[in-house]
Order: structure tokens, then C-alpha cells, then sequence
């Protein structure tokens, strides 16, 4: 693993290098073989943004995830990594001088990034404060981070790859003309999910109740399986939506995240939006699972890496610096009052569900913090505060495999003195909070200090010109 390789959401390819940029002339217009270094800038932003969330979110709950609907700092993680996805793929496709090579290609990438997925989310690792690992295949978890992004990686790729004609672009008229078919696909994706959605009816149903995830005895609570009564259609609420129902029927109930989100709404939490002990009164549905990142929300997700991969169009097509910008930001504005529209008219934000408002509002600011780091970083060059993103876009995958998914602070817990809490983990994260006598700031600080580290280790990759990729 060596080399100028790709980093996690870019794109391994023969083509030219994913952030490389190529122009015609100087001036207000990009230099040649540019690199994008704001895309750099922007992936490493989304991992030390996911690694804050992750890890300061049980101190911060009002970052963390929103416990079904509305949109909190977390929920913007997912839609930046299928924006960039998208964008990657209209660079490295631009492009294509064997369609069938390229095409197998992203089906290896694809598989390979759902396989590791599946291995880092699955159940294998248990995660910061259990000593332990392994899963029972019975119950292992198919769905998860990198398994939607690679979806969504799949969908823009083989669109980009198959479906933009050779039209040469001198005009607006020609640019739409050229990409006709993945607005298209697009559409009649989001469709499907609306037809879906607000369509099929979700009958009565039940699941089985594991006392690891009793947190305090409740009333009701005592039988095996709990019966979740729906009969509905159209229903957006955690119990009785289509989303969980395609996942319980396609994958499982036993395949599904077990602590979903809505534990921590006010129905199922006395702490929310923390997570808590069950009131008194909880419903039925409240220790049922669902997944965050099911098949119908994901196919949804997807249309979030074609609105990146139209953003990546305009890069390539359009020379000039400003342009680019006013593009951009008239595309990022509209998709972000139309989500807002769509909201008031009654559509709510839901991540877990992936709703159409949601969609809109997450892509549109997508594009508005790719304009602020385009401008900032490529066209001004303002750089240097910027470097240690930069490190962190170049070497994803390693940060999100160790940082993100806890496999290195787990690792680091398996060495203690007497006792498992008497770790270095633990230790440093107790004593910031005593030493700012505070469990919140104290626990904070720890998490910038961690992201601090894994940006100098990226920098230490970068200058050793190692790179981590599939």
C-alpha cells in the first residue's frame, strides 16, 4: 500500500487521478494537473466530522444523530461522503476508454468496499469498552456505512460510465443533452422510493426481545417477542414505515441494527435525545430494531452521489474558477430551499429514512461547503490551515477503519493495569475531564485531541507517500 494510491470515496481507476483537474490556460482558470486539493480538504473535514460526532456525541447529544426526525451536525456526515463519492466518479470517468474494463472495475471496488463494510460494522468488532470480538453469523448486520456508500459508488460509476453520450459540450443545451439519461435514472429512483414510501402498506408484525437489550425492566416488556400493531400506509413514524418494513423481510430481524436511533426519541428514552432508561409507558416498538442504513433509504441515498457526480460535470466542463462557483452555488441553493419547501409542505427530515427533504436540504449543503473550500483552498490557495484535513481526505480509509470504527482505541483498551477501565483510553479521557472539571468539555477536548493525533498521523502516511485504498 504505497504510492499516490486513492483514498477511502475516491476512485481506483486507470483513468486520469480522482482530484486531478485539467484546463486549457492560466490566469482565473486552474493550472494543469491541478489537483483538487478542496475534494482532499472536504473527505478529511467529513472523517474528523464523523470522529467529533461519533465520540463527543454522548457528552454533546444535540450533535448526535437526531432521534428520527429533524437534522443535527451528525446527519450531514453520511450525505458529504455520497457527495464526494459522486463527484470522484465524473473525474475518473471523464474519460472511459474501455467501458466493459471500467465497468469491472467499480463491480470489484463495489464488492470489496461492502465486504469490508460488512466486517467493520457487522458485529465482528464490539467496539471502544468490550474487550471482546466476533459475531454470530445468525445475527451479523449486512447494512452499514460503507456498504451504502458503496451503492451509492456503484450508481453513480455505472451511470457516468454507461450513460453519458459523447455530445461535445458548448453549450448549456449540449451539457443537458449529455447527461439527459442520469437525470433520468435519478427521477424515476426517487419515484420508486415515494411510491414505496407512501404506497405499501405495513401490516401488524412482531419481533423477538433480547434481554441484552432491556436496559431497565419494564412493564410488557417481559414476553419473548412484542407484537408492533401498524395496518397502515403512508406512516413516516418509526414502528409502521416501508423502510423497515422491505428490511425485515429482505434481510431479517436478527440482520438489523439493534440500537437504532429512535431509542433515544422521548417515547423511548426518559434522557432523550440521550440515550436512557425506557419510561414507564414506552411502546411496544420501542426495543424493536431498525437499520440506519436499510436498501430503500439507501437506493435513496444514491441520488445524494449523482447530485455530486452533476457537481463533478461542472468541474470538468466549465474552466473557469468563478463559474464554477456561481454554478455551484445557484445548484446547492436550490436544492437547499427545495428541501426546505418540501418540509413545510409536510415531508419531514428523517436520515434514518432518507427522506426527499432530507435529501435535498443534506446535498444542497453539500455544495455550499464544496464552493467555501473551492474557493478558499483552490482558488485563493489558502492552504496551509487547511493541511491537516488535507492529510486526513489522502488517507481516509485507514482513519475511518482505526478512528471511526474504534478498531484502534479498542486495541489500545486491551492493555490495562488490574482492571479494564484502567486503560490509557480511559485514563487520558478521565483526567481531561477532571482537569477541566467538567465530564462534557473535559470529554470534548479529548475528542479534538484524537482528532488532532490521527490528522499528524495522516500527515506522517502523507509524507511517506503511503496511502491506504481498496
Amino acid at each position: 500500500m504505497s504510492g499516490e494510491g486513492d483514498p477511502l470515496l475516491s476512485i481506483s481507476s486507470s483513468q486520469p487521478r480522482e482530484g486531478e483537474i485539467v484546463s486549457e490556460a492560466a490566469g482565473s482558470k486552474p493550472t494543469p494537473n491541478d489537483r483538487l486539493v478542496s475534494l482532499d480538504v472536504f473527505r478529511g473535514i467529513t472523517i474528523a466530522l464523523m470522529i467529533l460526532v461519533d465520540d463527543a456525541g454522548k457528552a454533546f447529544p444535540s450533535i448526535n444523530h437526531s432521534p428520527w426526525f429533524g437534522v443535527t451536525l451528525a446527519d450531514f456526515v453520511m450525505p458529504f461522503f455520497l457527495f464526494i463519492v459522486g463527484l470522484s466518479a465524473s473525474l475518473v470517468f471523464k474519460k472511459v476508454s474501455s467501458k466493459p474494463q471500467a465497468t469491472k472495475k467499480v463491480l470489484l471496488r463495489t464488492v470489496k468496499l461492502f465486504i469490508l463494510g460488512v466486517f467493520l460494522q457487522g458485529g465482528y468488532f464490539h467496539g471502544r469498552d468490550k474487550l471482546s470480538y466476533g459475531v454470530d453469523i445468525a445475527k451479523i448486520r449486512w447494512m452499514g456505512v460503507l456498504q451504502r456508500i458503496s451503492i451509492g459508488y456503484l450508481f453513480a460509476s455505472i451511470l457516468e460510465i454507461w450513460s453519458a453520450n459523447d455530445y461535445p459540450i458548448d453549450s448549456a443545451k449540449a451539457f443537458v443533452r449529455r447527461y439527459f439519461f442520469q437525470a433520468v435514472a435519478g427521477i424515476l429512483v426517487g419515484l420508486s422510493y415515494l411510491i414505496f414510501l407512501y404506497g405499501l402498506y405495513v401490516p401488524d408484525w412482531f419481533f423477538e426481545i433480547s434481554s441484552l437489550n432491556m436496559e431497565s425492566p419494564v412493564s410488557g416488556y417481559g414476553l419473548s417477542t412484542q407484537t408492533v400493531n401498524c395496518g397502515v400506509r403512508g406512516s413516516l413514524e418509526p414502528p409502521c414505515n416501508v423502510v423497515g418494513l422491505i428490511d425485515r423481510i429482505l434481510l431479517g430481524e436478527k440482520h438489523l441494527y439493534q440500537r437504532p436511533v429512535y431509542r433515544r426519541t422521548k417515547e423511548c428514552s426518559v434522557n432523550s435525545p440521550d440515550y436512557g432508561p425506557l419510561p414507564s409507558n414506552a411502546p411496544g416498538w420501542c426495543l424493536a430494531p431498525f437499520d440506519p442504513e436499510g436498501i430503500l433509504s439507501s437506493l435513496m441515498a444514491a441520488i445524494t452521489c449523482l447530485v455530486g457526480l452533476h457537481f463533478g460535470h461542472i468541474l470538468v466542463h466549465v474552466k473557469d474558477h468563478m463559474q464554477r462557483v456561481i454554478f455551484w452555488s445557484v445548484f446547492s441553493v436550490f436544492l437547499t430551499l427545495a428541501g426546505y419547501l418540501l418540509e413545510l409542505a409536510g415531508v419531514p427530515l428523517s436520515k434514518p429514512l432518507y427522506t426527499l427533504s432530507y435529501t435535498f436540504i443534506t446535498a444542497g449543503v453539500s455544495g455550499l461547503l464544496l464552493v467555501v473550500l473551492y474557493y478558499i483552498v483552490d482558488v485563493k490557495c489558502f492552504r496551509k490551515p487547511m493541511v491537516l484535513f488535507q492529510w486526513m481526505g489522502m488517507n481516509a480509509l485507514i482513519l475511518y477503519a482505526l478512528a471511526a470504527c474504534d478498531l484502534f482505541p479498542g486495541a489500545l483498551q486491551g492493555f490495562y493495569w488490574y482492571s479494564p477501565e484502567n486503560n490509557l483510553v480511559d485514563i487520558t479521557e478521565r483526567f481531561l475531564q477532571a482537569a477541566f472539571n467538567s465530564k462534557k468539555w473535559g470529554t470534548l477536548v479529548f475528542v479534538i485531541l484524537e482528532i488532532l493525533l490521527w490528522g499528524l498521523v495522516a500527515g506522517f502516511l502523507h509524507a511517506k507517500k503511503v496511502y491506504v485504498k481498496l
